[in-house]
């Protein structure tokens, strides 16, 4: 793939918003973005050393370059490389998100003399999160939710639906591990489609949300308690029919 002209096609799209309910079905939709959303929030997490050096200024994290290994990333977790030109209006947007949100963040991570600079992967993907929805008009939204014990921040909290999937779906001993769950559903008095993800703690995560519970992780919150496996979040898609 020729990324730069990847990018370049897609800044160039006049991003008309259809009604979502085109040809792929909104389980695809969904899982498809889910999954965009994970690549794009992987290379900051593989990247929060290099981040948080001292020393060194330009990190060569720009916009553009984030937003060619999101596709990377992309790429390798879905066995398929992104169409530039057949994407969808919830695709552009997060593309176009992820690269404003890196743009916007430059003068953090490019900081000298300046070692942890709290730009972590949960920062980065709830800024994502912000500004994908507010390119979608309230159309599409996306968030990145958690069990309500492993909650931090107010905005992340579960809804009732998302709670209610949380508990007495993902957290069952049977629930096979991975799987999403969607079904049509009501949001505030509005049809709407709804599709939720379940995401479990790998090795990266338990730094700061591991053990010992109670301790101090390097951002000054406290750790959760998490086992390597274990139910750690979720992301949640809602579609307004």
């Amino acid at each position: 793939m020729n990324v730069n002209r990847f990018i370049c096609s897609l800044f160039c799209i006049v991003m008309i918003m259809p009604d979502l309910s085109y040809a792929l079905s909104q389980d695809t939709v969904s899982e498809e973005l889910t999954s965009l959303y994970r690549a794009a929030r992987k290379v900051i997490s593989v990247n929060q050393g290099h981040i948080n050096k001292v020393d060194i200024g330009d990190k060569g994290l720009s916009g553009e370059a984030v937003t060619a290994k999101a596709l990377e990333n992309y790429a390798q977790a879905s066995g398929k490389e992104l169409d530039s030109n057949n994407l969808t209006p919830a695709q552009q947007a997060m593309l176009s998100a992820v690269k404003e949100v890196m743009d916007e963040n430059q003068d953090l991570i490019n900081e000298q003399g300046v070692g942890f600079k709290g730009f972590l992967p949960a920062i980065f993907a709830r800024q994502l999160a912000t500004k994908f929805n507010g390119k979608m008009s309230g159309k599409m939204k996306i968030k990145l939710t958690a069990p309500k014990s492993y909650v931090r921040n107010r905005a992340n909290r579960p809804d009732k639906w998302e709670h209610n999937i949380i508990e007495n779906m993902f957290k069952k001993v049977d629930y096979p591990k991975g799987q999403p769950f969607s079904e049509q559903s009501t949001v505030k008095g509005k049809d709407a489609y709804r599709f939720i993800l379940p995401e479990y703690y790998g090795q990266s995560c338990l730094a700061c949300h591991g053990t010992p519970k109670g301790e101090r992780d390097i951002s000054g919150g406290k750790k959760e308690g998490g086992v390597l496996g274990e139910l750690g979040g979720a992301i949640s898609i809602i579609i307004y029919q």
